[in-house]
C-alpha cells in the first residue's frame, strides 16, 4: 500500500476543487499528444468558437461531447489529438471594433485600414481569449498548447496556398454575379449566410405596363416595387396562352418612359400574381439569369448603402425605402397600380446586423464549387465518411446537389486579404503566393493589391490540416490526419462541414473525418429556442457557479439523445446535482470503512456472498454497455446506465447490503472481502464516469487508498472493460428475487402510511421450493433492510389476519397490520386524498380533450400534462386498492 485514504468533506463544493484540478492536469499534461508516442490516434478539431464569441449553452453541449470522447479515447489508451483554436470571425469582430470606434466618434475610414487592423489585433489581445478560459472551466481537456487562431501566421500561409492554387487550377474566378449585399455591413454575403425570416406583414403590388404601341397593358406582380425603376424587360412563361400575342412586343416602363421588350422564359410561374414578372437583371438573382439569357441591358439603380443612384432618375438619393413609397405614390397617382394585397413570404435578413439584405450585381471573387461538391459527395455516398444520425445525409446530398459557385470575397478590413494584384501600367491580374515587387508582364512596380478578404469559412474549411501544420509534411498532420469524429451543431453542416470535405479532399487527397457526429440544439423546458427576448436563456457559466461543472456536464449528456433537441431547465441541472452528491455521500461512506485496508488484496480465491456476486455482474454488464453506447454516440444511453447503476444499484442497493460485513469485526475475512468488493466497485466506477464528471472523479479518486501501480491521475487510467468471468446470472437471478420482496415490503409500508422507522413482520410464500429455499438464504439481508422484526419464509405458510398482500417476482407477501393501522381511520383518510386526486385527474382530463389547447400548446407542455395525467391513473388506482384492502381488513 502506497497511501492510506483521505477522508472527504461532509458536503462538496465543486467550486473549492474544480480549477484546482484543471490546473493539475495541465501541469501534469494530461491534455498533451505527442505524434512520437505509441498508441492507435484518435483526433478531433475542436469547432472554432469566434474568437468574439461567449460560452453558451450550445458551446458547452458541443464541447461537452468532444470532451467525453477525448477523455474516453485517452482511458482506452489511444494516442488523442483534440485541437483547439479559435475563428478570426471577420464580420462579427469587425462590428465589435467599429462600435468601439463609434464610441468615440470615429469610423473605421477616419484612422485608415492599417491602424484598424492594428486596433482588432489589439483587442483581440486584450479580449479574444475569453472563450477559451471558458471552456477550461467547463473541463474541456483541448491540447492547449497547440492552440490556434484562422489569422496566425501558420494558418494564414495555408490559406493562400489554397487560393493561389485554386486560381491555378481555374476554380477560382472573377466574375459580375449577383450577391447577397447587406447594406450595412457593406459587404457580399454567402447563400448561407444569409438568414430567412417569414414577414406576416408583407404585400404584393400588381403594377400596369402600358403597351408601347398604344393596344392596351400588361400586369406585373411584385414584392419590390422599388426596383422597378431598373426594369429591363417583362417575361411571361411561353406556354402561358393570355399572353401569347404580346410576346415580342414593347412595354412603355412607367415613371421612366423607357421602351423595354415582353420576353417568354420558362422560369416565370404562371400561378405567381398575373403570371407576368418585372425583369431587373442587375437586382433580382433570377432575373440576373434571365437576363443573361435574352442579353437584357443591366442596370443598377442603387448604391452600396441602399441609397437610389443616378440611374433611378428623380428617385436617386432616396433610401430603398422611402423610393418605395414614392414609386408606390407615384403609380397610384397615374392609376397604374391596379391591386395591393397581403402576402406572406420569407425575407433573406444578414446574419450578423439582421438588415434586410438587397441582391446587388456586383465583381466579386469566386469558388467554382461543383466539381469539388462532387467529390464530396461521392466520399459520403462512398462511406468514407459518416454522418450520424444517418437522416442528415439526405439534407447533405440535397445541398450538394443544389449548390452554386461559392462568393468568397467581402468588402471588409479583417481577414485573409486576397492575395491579388491589379498592375496600374498594363491592368495584368496577378495572384502568387508571395507578395510581388514588380509586375510579371511590364516590370512596373505600381501594384495595387485586391482590398477585400476572404470569407472567413474559406479559412475554416482548412482547419483541420491547416491546424496540424499543412501546407507542410508535419509529424502531427501524418499521424493524426484524418481526424477521427467532427462533434457540430447540424446548423452549420453546409457553413463548415460541406466546405471542409471539399477542400480536405482537394488539399490531402483524403476526406477530413472518419465520422461527423450532428448533435441537436439546447432548449428551454418547454423546447423553445432559448433567446433574450424570451427570457429563457440558461447562462452555462452562472450555472457552474451555482451547481459545479460536472452537474452541468452530466445533465447534458443525459438528454444527449441522437435527433432529438435537449430540454435543458435548471431544475434538471439541481437533480443531477443531487446525483454528484450521492456519489459523494457514497466514496464518504467507502473511505469511512476502508480503514486499515491494503488495496493491493486480490478478489480471487474469497468466497463472495450473493450481494458481491450481483454487483461485480452488474457493474461488469454497465461496463459493457457504456462502452457500446460511447463508441456509437449514444451519450445519453450511457449517461443514463451509469446513473441507474450508480444510484440505484450501487448506492441505494449495494451499500445497504454490504454494512453488516463491514461494520462487524469479529470475521476478519469476511470483512476484507467486503472492504475489497467495495473498493473496487467504486474505484471502477469512477473510472467508468470520469468522462462524464471528471472534478468529482478526480478528487474521490485521489482520495482512495493507491497502489504503486496506480498513475497520477484518473486521467491516465485504464477505461474497465468487460470480464466475461465476472459474468454470474444466476446471482442476478436471485438478487433480483431478493429485491422485488423487499420493495414489496416498503411498498406496504408506504400504502398503509406506517412510519420508515416501524418494524414489521412479514410472511412470504413462494412458487415452489427451490425458489424458496433460494430466497431463505437472503432472509437476513431482507429482515435488515426492510427493518422487520420477523420474517416466515415457507411455501406452506398461511396468509396472517389483517394483513397487507403483495406479490413480487412469483412470491406472495403478506404484512400483519393488527395493531399498527386504525382501519376506518386511514381508510377515511386515504378516500380524502382519493377524491382530492379525482378532482386534479378530471381538470387535466378536460384540458386533453380540448381541440383549443391542443392546437395551441407546444408539444412540450402537451407531453408535460399527459404524464400527469397518467401518474394520477396509477395513484388513483392504488389509493382504491388501499382503501378496498383497509376495508376488508376492518371487517375482519
Amino acid at each position: 500500500m502506497v497511501n492510506l485514504n483521505k477522508q472527504l468533506d461532509k458536503n462538496y463544493d465543486p467550486l473549492k476543487i474544480e480549477a484546482r484540478w484543471y490546473k493539475f492536469w495541465e501541469e501534469k499534461k494530461c491534455f498533451a499528444a505527442d505524434p512520437e508516442a505509441e498508441g492507435e490516434p484518435f483526433s478531433m478539431v475542436i469547432p472554432p468558437p469566434n474568437v468574439t464569441g461567449v460560452l453558451h449553452m450550445g458551446h458547452a453541449l458541443n464541447n461537452l461531447l468532444q470532451d467525453i470522447l477525448a477523455r474516453y479515447q485517452r482511458q482506452r489508451g489511444r494516442n488523442v489529438l483534440w485541437m483547439p483554436g479559435t475563428d478570426h470571425a471577420g464580420i462579427a469582430t469587425q462590428n465589435v471594433v467599429e462600435k468601439q470606434l463609434a464610441a468615440a466618434g470615429k469610423a473605421r475610414h477616419d484612422i485608415g485600414r492599417e491602424q484598424f487592423i492594428e486596433r482588432v489585433w489589439q483587442w483581440r489581445a486584450e479580449s479574444g481569449g475569453t472563450i477559451i478560459n471558458q471552456l477550461k472551466r467547463l473541463g474541456s481537456s483541448c491540447d492547449w498548447s497547440r492552440e490556434r487562431f484562422t489569422m496566425d501566421e501558420g494558418l494564414s500561409k495555408a490559406v493562400r496556398e489554397v487560393f493561389v492554387s485554386l486560381y491555378e487550377k481555374g476554380l477560382i474566378y472573377q466574375g459580375d454575379y449577383i450577391i447577397n449585399w447587406c447594406p450595412r455591413c457593406h459587404t457580399a454575403l454567402s447563400d448561407l449566410e444569409v438568414e430567412f425570416e417569414e414577414h406576416n406583414d408583407g404585400k404584393l403590388w400588381d403594377l400596369e405596363y402600358p403597351l408601347a404601341d398604344g393596344s392596351g397593358s400588361i400586369i406585373v406582380s411584385t414584392t419590390r416595387p422599388e426596383t422597378m425603376l431598373g426594369d429591363t424587360a417583362v417575361a411571361v412563361n411561353g406556354a402561358d396562352e393570355r399572353y401569347q400575342d404580346m410576346i415580342g412586343k414593347e412595354v412603355l416602363l412607367p415613371l421612366m418612359k423607357r421602351r423595354i421588350p415582353i420576353v417568354a422564359d420558362d422560369y416565370v410561374d404562371r400561378e405567381f400574381g398575373s403570371g407576368a414578372v418585372k425583369i431587373t437583371p442587375a437586382h433580382d438573382a433570377n432575373d440576373f439569369e434571365v437576363g443573361l439569357r435574352h442579353k437584357l441591358e443591366i442596370i443598377k439603380v442603387m448604391d452600396e448603402a441602399g441609397i437610389m443612384n443616378d440611374n433611378a432618375g428623380v428617385y436617386a438619393g432616396l433610401s430603398r425605402e422611402a423610393c418605395r413609397e414614392q414609386v408606390i405614390k407615384d403609380l397610384a397617382e397615374l392609376n397604374l397600380l391596379p391591386a395591393i394585397k397581403d402576402y406572406q413570404h420569407n425575407v433573406g435578413h444578414c446574419y450578423r446586423c439582421q438588415t434586410i439584405i438587397e441582391p446587388y450585381l456586383s465583381n466579386q471573387w469566386f469558388v467554382k464549387i461543383k466539381p469539388l461538391a462532387e467529390r464530396a459527395r461521392a466520399a459520403v455516398k462512398a462511406g468514407e465518411t459518416r454522418i450520424i444520425p444517418q437522416n442528415w445525409e439526405k439534407t447533405y446530398f440535397n445541398w450538394m446537389d443544389n449548390i452554386r459557385d461559392w462568393c468568397v470575397s467581402r468588402q471588409i478590413w479583417w481577414g485573409h486579404r486576397i492575395p491579388a494584384w491589379y498592375c496600374a501600367d498594363c491592368g495584368k491580374l496577378i495572384v502568387v503566393r508571395e507578395d510581388p515587387d514588380v509586375c510579371p508582364e511590364c516590370a512596373s512596380t505600381n501594384l495595387r493589391q485586391e482590398t477585400d478578404v476572404l470569407d472567413t469559412w474559406f479559412s475554416s474549411g482548412l482547419w483541420p490540416f491547416s491546424t496540424m501544420g499543412w501546407p507542410e509534411a508535419t509529424a502531427t498532420l501524418k499521424k493524426y490526419y484524418p481526424t477521427s469524429v467532427l462533434v457540430t451543431g447540424f446548423d452549420i453542416l453546409f457553413f463548415w462541414v460541406a466546405r471542409m470535405m471539399m477542400m480536405g479532399l482537394e488539399c490531402m487527397d483524403e476526406v477530413p473525418f472518419k465520422d461527423v457526429y450532428i448533435h441537436a440544439l439546447v432548449r428551454d423546458e418547454h423546447g423553445q429556442k432559448m433567446s433574450k427576448s424570451k427570457g429563457n436563456v440558461i447562462d452555462p457559466l452562472i450555472i457552474i457557479d451555482k451547481y459545479g461543472a460536472d452537474a452541468l456536464r452530466f445533465t447534458l449528456a443525459a438528454f444527449a439523445a441522437q435527433g432529438r433537441d435537449v430540454s435543458l431547465s435548471e431544475a434538471r441541472i439541481s437533480g443531477y446535482r443531487n446525483f454528484v452528491n450521492k456519489l459523494w455521500n457514497a466514496a464518504r461512506f467507502t473511505l469511512m470503512n476502508l480503514e486499515d485496508f491494503d488495496p493491493e488484496t486480490e478478489i480471487s480465491g474469497r468466497e463472495l456472498t450473493l450481494a458481491e456476486r450481483w454487483i461485480r455482474h452488474r457493474l461488469n454488464q454497465t461496463t459493457a454497455a457504456v462502452v457500446a453506447a460511447l463508441d456509437e454516440y449514444r451519450f445519453n444511453d450511457a449517461a443514463q446506465v451509469l446513473y441507474q447503476f450508480i444510484w440505484h444499484e450501487f448506492c441505494d442497493w449495494y451499500l445497504e447490503l454490504a454494512k453488516p460485513d463491514l461494520f462487524q469485526s469479529e470475521d476478519v475475512a469476511r470483512k476484507t472481502t467486503a472492504q475489497t468488493v467495495l473498493y473496487q466497485t467504486l474505484e471502477q466506477v469512477l473510472r467508468l464516469l470520469h468522462p462524464f464528471t471528471p472534478f468529482v472523479c478526480e478528487e474521490i479518486w485521489q482520495s482512495l487508498p493507491h497502489t504503486a501501480a496506480m498513475p497520477e491521475s484518473i486521467m491516465q487510467t485504464q477505461f474497465p472493460v468487460f470480464t466475461v468471468a465476472v459474468e454470474d446470472f444466476s446471482a442476478a437471478a436471485e438478487m433480483e428475487s431478493v429485491m422485488a420482496v423487499i420493495t414489496a415490503i416498503r411498498n406496504i409500508r408506504g400504502e398503509m402510511n406506517l412510519s420508515p422507522g416501524q418494524r414489521l413482520a412479514a410472511v412470504v410464500t413462494g412458487p415452489d421450493a427451490a425458489a424458496v429455499k433460494s430466497l431463505q438464504k437472503s432472509a437476513a439481508a431482507i429482515i435488515n433492510i426492510a427493518r422487520l422484526t420477523s420474517l416466515t419464509i415457507d411455501a406452506a405458510a398461511a396468509r396472517p389476519p389483517q394483513s397487507a398482500a403483495g406479490l413480487a417476482a412469483g412470491f406472495e407477501i403478506f404484512v400483519p397490520l393488527e395493531g399498527l393501522v386504525d382501519f376506518a381511520q386511514e381508510a377515511a383518510r386515504l378516500a380524502k386524498e382519493l377524491k382530492k386526486a379525482e378532482k386534479e385527474f378530471t381538470g387535466i382530463s378536460k384540458k386533453l380533450s380540448n381541440e383549443k389547447f391542443l392546437a395551441k400548446a407546444p408539444d412540450a407542455v402537451i407531453a408535460k400534462e399527459k404524464a400527469k395525467s397518467a401518474e394520477l391513473s396509477l395513484k388513483l388506482e392504488k389509493l382504491k386498492n388501499s382503501i378496498m384492502t383497509l376495508e376488508q381488513m376492518s371487517e375482519s
